[in-house]
């Protein structure tokens, strides 16, 4: 890997095996659709990603006693994809004109392509359902995508509104954001066999690691970024006093996710990565 490369994901360092082989598991999918005009607008829709989605899917699945198949690599495809086209929708909502340090999706190929190229990308992760052997994993993508779009409507709709709520907030980032950390937990467990207990504090982990993720992710753009958690900090005076208090409430997240991972009797590298994901403030996503 380049040091540019590096740079851009600070996970590669520490991860490098599981993000080749999640790029490399991308890359075959996608280039099932080489005939295709969308094939390289999609190749440049995915470059760049930090693959933080389909890495806890992959970490969570060695967490469990059974050993994870081909299709735990399939599943990770399909997460990242799942995100790939709500990013393509998100930048087009939200004005965003740089994704990942260069142009998004919508300014290098336009609004049209960029609508279209998000649907083909549902019709991938359809393809990639139908391979898969547990009809488990296709329903929690399902659950995951229906949920993220609910989010955005929220989003939409609160951001119009004279005033919101610190709750409200959190349930936007609980649908739109932590819904598909939750999904790669669940979906991870499930492929490697996990007991119903073990699946249930992996997706309470995913949930909890998302909404810190996501809060986290707020305090370090909201003077550059004009969304609900802009909002909250002009209600409240720009005060040092709030932007102290929701940094503390993402780690209290952060917290609460790790302490789900206890419930994991079993102790793994995998296990000490995930716990080592929850300090966000290291890691830096």
């Amino acid at each position: 890997m380049s040091r540019r490369n590096i740079e851009a994901n600070p996970l590669i360092e520490q991860f490098a095996d599981y993000l080749a082989k999640i790029d490399d598991a991308l890359k075959r999918e996608l280039d099932l659709y080489s005939w295709s005009e969308f094939h390289a607008p999609l190749r440049y829709a995915c470059e760049g990603g930090k693959r933080i989605r389909p890495l806890i899917l992959l970490l969570s699945a060695e967490c469990m006693p059974k050993k994870a198949d081909s299709d735990a690599y399939l599943a990770a495809s399909a997460i990242e994809l799942l995100h790939t086209e709500s990013i393509i929708h998100d930048d087009i909502i939200d004005e965003e004109s740089l994704r990942r340090g260069k142009p998004s999706f919508h300014v290098k190929y336009g609004y049209n392509s960029s609508i279209l190229t998000a649907d083909f990308v549902l019709g991938v992760i359809l393809n990639i359902g139908s391979k898969l052997k547990d009809p488990r994993i296709v329903n929690e993508l399902s659950n995951a995508a229906t949920r993220m779009s609910e989010g955005e409507m929220m989003e939409i709709r609160l951001s119009k509104e004279p005033e919101i709520s610190e709750d409200n907030y959190i349930k936007v980032l609980e649908y739109k954001t932590a819904s598909l950390f939750e999904a790669s937990a669940k979906i991870g467990s499930m492929i490697a066999g996990g007991e119903d207990d073990q699946v249930h504090a992996m997706t309470s982990f995913g949930n909890l690691l998302g909404i810190a993720y996501q809060i986290h992710d707020d305090l370090i753009d909201w003077n550059n970024e004009n969304r609900l958690f802009n909002m909250l900090v002009r209600k409240n005076g720009k005060s040092q006093e709030f932007v102290d208090r929701m940094d503390n409430l993402y780690r209290s997240y952060a917290a609460k996710a790790k302490n789900e991972l206890r419930k994991i009797s079993t102790e793994s590298k995998a296990k000490r990565h995930l716990e080592h994901l929850t300090d966000l403030a290291s890691v830096q996503f």
